[in-house]
């Protein structure tokens, strides 16, 4: 699926003055823009590697402005995954890594981090954690959605993880490596007690918000047919932005908020502890009842990069690495036990 971005705002903000720094930084994205637009992928300025963390460590959550809790994580090289990587991508010295984020960024996945110029998020910190285990220096490229897929087909990156979900259509052209469950989730405000338990009956009797011309909107609304055919009920709101939705989530007006998991994590991390705080009530596979969606790196097909990239994540899952990533970014509830190459994905023509 395209990765998920928080909506703007309907509501127009106070006038404030506007400041030099934030002039540059408007003049800052539109040349990433601009780059984008040419085809080419915005290279961030630094990454984990260059910001002060010694060969064999990761910085995890980096200026995340509270979305995550930054941890540094230790990877050494091994030499056996290493050596299944092209010779090509040994002898350049680096791990082209793609990313889908312009123009706006999509916390917690990807983002522009509080300095104003660093990718940061749970995707990209993904990418430098696989390339310290190749011994590879992570190269982040952020572009726009369209240009990611642009950057893997021309060479420019050697892969992307950028929340890209496993289909049989992408399938085609590209190869994976998958490292995270592909889940919608239901938000509550925290006193309440409710827990969705996999089933559509657990909703009976509930009003949830949706967005509009979403996957999880056509998951909600068949949802509530099968309990209206069975006599019950399920009302379904739509709301002009997030804001809203969580005035009235907070408000008492829904029960429930049905969105992309990442969304509600990063939302419940940074409303704990407030007098509107949310926590998530279950998830949900965004691939529906029958299949497990799948978050994957995602390569050329015919690159000979899937399988090391399995086995680099495979090495994080069993020495620690990869739990302590997703707990930092608050992601624990996507855990997949190994990473699959190539499996089955959402068919042609499924939403």
């Amino acid at each position: 699926m395209p990765p998920f971005r928080e909506p703007t705002r309907s509501a127009r903000p106070p006038r404030r003055p506007v400041s030099r720094g934030a002039v540059a930084a408007v003049a800052a994205s539109a040349l990433a823009l601009a780059l984008a637009a040419c085809g080419g992928p915005s290279p961030s300025a630094k990454d984990a590697t260059d910001r002060g963390a010694a060969k064999g460590t990761v910085a995890v959550g980096t200026l995340s402005n509270g979305a995550a809790r930054q941890t540094t994580v230790k990877v050494p090289e091994v030499a056996t995954i290493r050596a299944e990587l092209p010779k090509s991508l040994l002898a350049r010295g680096t791990l082209g890594i793609g990313l889908g984020f312009l123009p706006a960024g999509s916390p917690p996945l990807g983002f522009v981090g509080t300095d104003q110029k660093t990718v940061t998020g749970s995707e990209p910190d993904l990418g430098r954690l696989v390339a310290a285990v190749f011994g590879l220096r992570p190269q982040i490229a952020n572009a726009t959605w369209d240009n990611l897929f642009v950057g893997i087909d021309s060479g420019r990156t050697d892969v992307g993880f950028s929340n890209i979900t496993d289909t049989e259509q992408r399938k085609e052209k590209y190869e994976f490596a998958c490292y995270r469950k592909d889940n919608l989730g239901f938000e509550v405000r925290a006193s309440d007690s409710w827990r969705f338990d996999g089933t559509y009956r657990s909703l009976a009797g509930k009003t949830v918000a949706v967005g509009a011309g979403t996957n999880q909107e056509k998951l909600l609304l068949h949802w509530r047919d099968q309990l209206k055919a069975a006599g019950r009920t399920l009302t379904v709101k739509y709301f002009q932005d997030t804001n809203s939705t969580y005035l009235a989530l907070g408000a008492g007006r829904i029960d429930a908020y049905l969105a992309p998991n990442p969304s509600v994590a990063y939302h419940t991390a940074r409303t704990a502890g407030t007098p509107n705080a949310t926590r998530s009530a279950g998830t949900y596979s965004g691939a529906g009842a029958t299949l497990q969606g799948l978050i994957c790196a995602t390569a050329k097909k015919g690159s000979g990069l899937a399988k090391p990239l399995a086995d680099a994540v495979d090495y994080l899952i069993r020495h620690g690495q990869y739990a302590a990533w997703l707990k930092a970014w608050n992601l624990t509830d996507e855990a997949v036990p190994s990473s699959l190459v190539n499996p089955p994905g959402l068919p042609v023509g499924n939403a």
